[in-house]
């Protein structure tokens, strides 16, 4: 096995060396919806050129284009010199997360055209807090969200409508009458789980809140303490 494996990877050393990085390229292919297939129209992706330099990727622009109504798309690619590597990025927006796809040349010169870029949907989500206890009069709450095994702060931006609230050390509660709401989006038909750190009287309780949001719906989770 690892004597195959080395002359699998003589061949590609080689292959690599005999591939041409100049010249165009042909593409073609679509954008679809990751979960029901449907495809996507209007949609822009930019392409960024991959050159290895002392062991790291130097990107640089290498052109765009934009699904046209049919959610498919035609585009000559103008090869970057010595680039062996492209990225496409597909930009996202308030319905579809974006997407980032690293494609080889090789791969591109045998598949460049039935290429095929599957997006996340998003859905609206919200979170509610509501603090019902006068006693004690301080404790601290945090409230951390991952939906698909991203965290939930990084990947959408959310707005939040609140009191109390502590934002530069995290989203952070203390003590007070509150009620808070955060508003964001996260992926839809799959996993988002809330996570609820309670501090009080010197005590930790945590409380997980599991939720597959739904498409194209209203989506929230609500901790009454």
């Amino acid at each position: 096995m690892k004597f195959n494996s080395f002359y699998a990877l003589i061949f590609m050393m080689l292959l690599s060396g005999c591939m041409d990085t100049e010249g165009f390229l042909e593409l073609n292919g679509k954008v679809l919806d990751e979960n029901t297939k449907a495809v996507i129209s209007g949609r822009k992706v930019i392409i960024k050129a991959l050159e290895e330099i002392d062991n790291e990727f130097i990107s640089s622009y290498a052109g765009s284009f934009t699904t046209d109504s049919s959610g498919t798309f035609s585009y000559t690619l103008t090869k970057i010199k010595k680039a062996y590597w492209y990225e496409f990025s597909v930009v996202g927006d308030t319905s579809f997360a974006c997407l980032n796809k690293r494609i080889s040349l090789g791969e591109l010169n045998t598949n460049g055209r039935f290429l095929s870029f599957y997006l996340d949907k998003l859905a609206d989500f919200t979170i509610k807090i509501n603090r019902m206890s006068k006693i004690p009069a301080l404790d601290t709450l945090y409230v951390s969200w991952v939906s698909n095994g991203i965290d939930g702060k990084t990947m959408y931006p959310y707005v939040i409508g609140n009191n109390w609230i502590y934002s530069k050390e995290g989203l952070r509660w203390i003590g007070g009458d509150i009620k808070s709401v955060i508003r964001t989006k996260v992926y839809a038909d799959k996993r988002t789980i809330v996570r609820w750190e309670l501090f009080r009287e010197g005590k930790y309780k945590e409380i997980i809140d599991t939720i597959f949001c739904v498409r194209d719906a209203a989506n929230s989770v609500y901790l009454k303490y």
